[in-house]
């Protein structure tokens, strides 16, 4: 069968798991492109430009929103994150599905301009556990950590927005019922091209 990829879109909270329970599924799923996403926040340790994100100063980034650059583009506690526009539309063009990894205005752009992306949410168990989780990665300050948390509250009132919600509360359990939306979408009718439903008529 030929179709148009599928668009997902995955949110949550910063802190919740979102980049741990992608690299453990990407593996586990055939023809999911990841879109990097652009930022204007310092690297951390170990992260590549091209590979985790593409980093980019204030004024570049700017560039890209000039030149219609980028699907969606946010702020976020001081920094600013976008998608390129370009890879994702190739992909799908392709018949490739597509992740993309968005904070939450993000993700509420591109299910704007593209109503019929998947909409997946990333929760945490409770806030005490994300807390947790924040200050064991040693990267923020503590009034950080709190905008964080603050930011957190506000989002997970969001979640009935979105078409799934995945309780990270045991990574095992979070990635099998993220690759089981993945895979269960890609079998609904709805995403059958003209063609596909025409080859199914010719058997009747």
């Amino acid at each position: 069968m030929s179709r148009r990829g599928i668009l997902f879109v995955m949110t949550g909270a910063s802190g919740v798991g979102k980049d741990t329970i992608r690299q453990a599924a990407l593996p586990e799923i055939d023809n999911l492109f990841y879109s990097i996403s652009a930022t204007t926040r310092t690297k951390r340790p170990g992260e590549l430009h091209g590979k985790h994100y593409y980093f980019y100063d204030p004024a570049s980034f700017q560039e890209l929103i000039d030149n219609d650059g980028l699907l969606e583009h946010a702020e976020y506690v001081g920094d600013y994150y976008g998608t390129p526009s370009a890879p994702v539309k190739e992909a799908l063009e392709r018949g490739q599905d597509v992740l993309l990894e968005l904070e939450l205005v993000g993700a509420r752009e591109v299910k704007r301009k593209l109503p019929e992306a998947i909409m997946l949410f990333i929760a945490p168990p409770n806030l005490i556990e994300l807390d947790r989780r924040l200050r064991g990665r040693g990267t923020d300050s503590e009034q950080r950590i709190q905008k964080r948390l603050a930011r957190a509250r506000e989002e997970i009132k969001a979640v009935k927005e979105f078409d799934y919600v995945v309780v990270n509360d045991m990574l095992v359990t979070a990635v099998r019922d993220f690759c089981s939306i993945i895979y269960a979408e890609r079998l609904r009718t709805r995403h059958l091209s003209p063609g596909d439903v025409a080859n199914f008529l010719k058997e009747l």
